[in-house]
Order: C-alpha cells, then sequence, then structure tokens
C-alpha cells in the first residue's frame, strides 16, 4: 500500500526515487513554473520532473531555491535533449543544465529519446557523470525493448528508470514486464492521456464508487502497478488533488478494468519514428 506523498521507490542503486512528482512540459519560464513548482513543494511534493528542451530549468531553480525547501529533501530530475546527443556534447549540455537549475547535482538524468547511432555514446557520457557523483541516479526515456537491449549490451551501468508515455490507453504491459525482469523502473509521462482519459465513461464510473476524480483514480492505477507518476499541472487546487491519492486503494476488480483499457494508442511520437 502506497499510503504518502513522500512514499519512494527504490531504484537498483539503493536510491529513493518519489513515487509521484511534478512534470513540467509545456509549462512556461518564469512566473508560471515558479509558480507550479513552488505550490507543488508546498503541497508536500519532492520530486520534480524538466529537461532542457522545455525551456524552464532556470525556472525550477528559482522555484526550489525560493521554496526554502533543503536541497536533499528533493529529488529533481532533467534530461539531455537529442541535439545535444554524443559523448563531450551531452556533458557540456549537463553542465548548462546544472547552470541553470543553480543546483551541485541532479537527482536523475535521463536521455530523453533514443537518437540512431547516438545514444550509446550518450550513455557513456551519462556513466561517467554518474561516476563522477554529479548525478545520483541515470536512465533513458523514451526507450522500446530494443533500444533497452541495444543499449544493455554495451552499458557498464544499467539504466535506473524508463521514462515512457504510459496512461490506461497505452498501458505499455510488455515493455513494463521486460523492464521489471532488468530491474529498470518504469516512469509514466502523460499519465492521463493528454488529458483525453478524463472524459473516459468507464473510469468516471470506478471514480464515482470512490468518491475521487478521473485523474486521481488513474494516478492511483498508476502507483498500484508500481509505476512513477508525474503528472503535469500549472493549477495550485489541481496540483494538490492530483496528490490526494493516498486514503483509498482501487479494487482487483477496478484495476482489471482500467487494465482493459488498453487500445496501444499514443498520443505522443513512437520511439521507433520521431524526427526531432
Amino acid at each position: 500500500m502506497v499510503n504518502s506523498l513522500q512514499d519512494t521507490t527504490t531504484l537498483h542503486n539503493g536510491v529513493e526515487m518519489p513515487r509521484l512528482g511534478l512534470g513540467v512540459w509545456k509549462v512556461q519560464d518564469g512566473n508560471e513554473v515558479v509558480h507550479a513548482v513552488k505550490s507543488a513543494i508546498k503541497a508536500g511534493y519532492k520530486s520534480i520532473d524538466t529537461a532542457a528542451v522545455y525551456k524552464n530549468e532556470e525556472g525550477v531553480g528559482q522555484a526550489i531555491r525560493e521554496s526554502g525547501a533543503p536541497r536533499d529533501s528533493l529529488f529533481i530530475t532533467t534530461k539531455v535533449w537529442n541535439s545535444d546527443q554524443g559523448y563531450e556534447t551531452t556533458l557540456a549540455a549537463f553542465d548548462e543544465s546544472l547552470s541553470k537549475l543553480q543546483l551541485d547535482y541532479t537527482d536523475l538524468y535521463l536521455i530523453h529519446w533514443p537518437v540512431g547511432g547516438k545514444y550509446k555514446e550518450t550513455w557513456r557520457a551519462i556513466e561517467k557523470l554518474y561516476k563522477d557523483g554529479r548525478v545520483r541516479a541515470i536512465g533513458v526515456s523514451n526507450f522500446h525493448q530494443h533500444h533497452l537491449e541495444d543499449l544493455l549490451a554495451d552499458a557498464e551501468i544499467a539504466p535506473m528508470v524508463n521514462q515512457i508515455e504510459l496512461h490506461p490507453l497505452l498501458s505499455q504491459e510488455p515493455l513494463r514486464a521486460y523492464c521489471a525482469s532488468k530491474n529498470i523502473k518504469v516512469e509514466a509521462w502523460s499519465p492521463l492521456g493528454n488529458g483525453r482519459l478524463l472524459t473516459n465513461e468507464l473510469v468516471q464510473e470506478i471514480a464515482g464508487k470512490y468518491n475521487k476524480s478521473v485523474a486521481q483514480v488513474i494516478l492511483r492505477w498508476d502507483l498500484q502497478h508500481d509505476i512513477i507518476t508525474i503528472p503535469k499541472s500549472i493549477n495550485e487546487s489541481r496540483i494538490i488533488e492530483n496528490a490526494d491519492i493516498f486514503d483509498f486503494e482501487l479494487s482487483a476488480e477496478d484495476m482489471q478494468k482500467i487494465d482493459s483499457l488498453n487500445r496501444n494508442e499514443r498520443f505522443g511520437s513512437d520511439p521507433d519514428n520521431f524526427n526531432f
């Protein structure tokens, strides 16, 4: 049973990662992201997920400083963008991210997408950052099983996390099973399916039964499947509501009903076919 916003899951190197965090994709730098991150930290969130390409690392860093939260109480993730992939360029990109965040280290650093011909060199750089103690944990994002197999063939250190598009319409069960077999934790981006799931009748019906919102039910479904989840919101009341999921538990039957919604339907790009 996951009981609180402070609950963590243990990565394969022993680092504790919060099960629920705030994502800031498409959140504007400046006041918007500062307000969202400060609202989340005030509400008890420990984990904030950003990326170089989101162009809001500076605002995230400002919010962390203004929040007054001790640095070691937070879990900050950022990612190397596709155009910066490669060995030296990844090291430089990490320096730039740290400078924008005004932090001494990040808790998790991810390869954002599996850029063909580049992600292995990128991973070598990320392994170096890890060995040098500049990141506490390392991982990938948007990797299919075959990308992971290819990476693991040469990697010294296995990824600790794979952050993927995951929601009830794209439940990624085979990839989740593979990651579990390799002790790689799965993290869901777009856990609410870009908001498309909020009007789903089945989930609405289940939500009514528990007197919870559709979003709360889906985020609870994530946690009960041992999926780390990072819903994005800029609205303080929604940020608080998204975290109010620790006072109920979905029955096995309701979990199966939500599982049955899978259509392998993506709202984001397919990692085998992206052009950015």
